[in-house]
């Protein structure tokens, strides 16, 4: 069975323990480093901090009633931004990503955003192809520079439906 629960600041030990062990997993899907969570970065108010940014919504997937998966609904510029989006290996390939996103946009059509948009890596191909089969599309806009001072993540963009 899996649920989706929307987190509160007093969840932080929760947000904590797939925060860093999507950043241990699959270092290669997000712009912050593990190292950058750890130690002095390893603070509650930091954590709670994060679950309190103005008007997001926080969401953890309960997968037979362990924490498995997460993802973030932001506003931002006049749309919704799905950030910090994992799944772990054990809920792979059940849907969990899909019912993720479904959450975050449903709460992004309820608050009348008119798109949801993304970033991701360029070499993260299974997430890349998680978004397009949930209607997602590369907009061709530059996305954020890269470490390598080369590449670009990727740009993606789905229109919602009005509320």
């Amino acid at each position: 069975m899996i649920e989706l629960s929307e987190l509160t600041s007093d969840d932080w030990p929760l947000w904590r323990e797939l925060r860093l062990a999507a950043l241990a997993e699959a270092p290669y899907a997000f712009g912050s480093a593990l190292a950058d969570w750890q130690g002095e970065g390893d603070r509650e108010e930091r954590w709670r901090s994060r679950l309190e940014i103005p008007g997001a919504l926080d969401l953890v997937a309960l997968v037979d009633g362990e924490p498995a998966a997460m993802a973030t609904g932001v506003p931002q510029d006049g749309h919704a931004e799905l950030i910090s989006m994992w799944v772990g290996p054990k809920a792979r390939g059940r849907g969990v990503g899909a019912l993720l996103i479904t959450g975050i946009e449903r709460w992004a059509a309820r608050q009348g955003l008119p798109a949801l948009r993304l970033a991701v890596m360029p070499g993260n191909t299974h997430a890349i192809a998680l978004y397009e089969r949930t209607g997602f599309a590369d907009t061709g806009e530059p996305g954020d520079l890269l470490p390598d001072g080369v590449s670009r993540e990727i740009v993606m963009a789905k229109p919602l439906p009005a509320a």
